[in-house]
């Protein structure tokens, strides 16, 4: 059996830029959508969840492999103290594409920016509302909607499908991606976020803004949809 860093195809003494770089090309690879398949997908995650917390440093057994296999960890949703939502709980999200700002000249810092969105009668693909089910992340719930949002790897290594939190709270169980700078912006990544407050507003396609365009995958699913990049 494989080990973490076999999956990963790198050396055990690989450093962490070395490890994310090989997550990246892997996890890239392995997408359903992009040949690989849900299982390959699967596998390198795990391993990269394995090698990121030290699971993966286990004594190797006479056939070279590891003595155990990568476990996807659990996610932990970051629910505040004072919320009483419950993370698989239904959410109402209200959302505006990042492409359209420009046209009216709105800012991402305007304080009533989605009040200027919902005077605009901007059509759907731009502005509006929907329901994020238990068990759906916030790509899943667009997408389950009709909507079709940038995405790529759609496991946590790449920005494609980052969003900016302006109410509201997206819990980010994995993220291999974003820095401690970018989430203190409330840069999120919708592919795997799951929200933790009962609504939500987030500006999607923020993928171009500063310090994001450099962490994207080429986003070919996206492209196929109708958008441009």
């Amino acid at each position: 059996m494989e080990s973490p860093y076999d999956v990963l195809g790198v050396d055990e003494d690989a450093d962490d830029g070395e490890i994310r770089r090989a997550y990246r090309r892997r996890v890239k690879d392995a997408h359903p959508d992009q040949g690989g398949s849900a299982a390959e997908f699967q596998l390198v995650r795990a391993a990269y969840e394995a090698v990121l917390s030290g699971e993966a440093d286990v004594e190797a057994d006479e056939d070279g492999s590891s003595d155990a296999a990568p476990d996807v960890a659990q996610p932990a949703y970051d629910v505040e103290p004072d919320e009483d939502f419950e993370p698989w709980s239904e959410s109402r999200v209200e959302y505006l594409n990042y492409a359209v700002l420009d046209d009216y000249g709105w800012g991402l810092d305007d304080d009533d920016l989605f009040e200027k969105a919902g005077a605009a009668d901007l059509d759907s693909v731009n502005h509006g509302e929907f329901v994020v089910d238990p068990g759906e992340s916030l790509l899943e719930a667009a997408e389950d909607r009709g909507y079709a949002w940038p995405y790529a790897c759609r496991g946590g290594a790449c920005a494609n499908c980052a969003v900016l939190v302006v109410d509201g709270n997206l819990s980010q169980p994995t993220d291999h991606i974003l820095s401690a700078e970018l989430l203190d912006r409330d840069i999120r990544l919708s592919c795997n976020g799951i929200p933790t407050t009962s609504t939500m507003r987030v500006v999607y396609n923020v993928k171009h803004l500063p310090g994001l365009e450099e962490l994207r995958l080429p986003p070919y699913p996206f492209e196929l949809a109708h958008a441009d990049d």
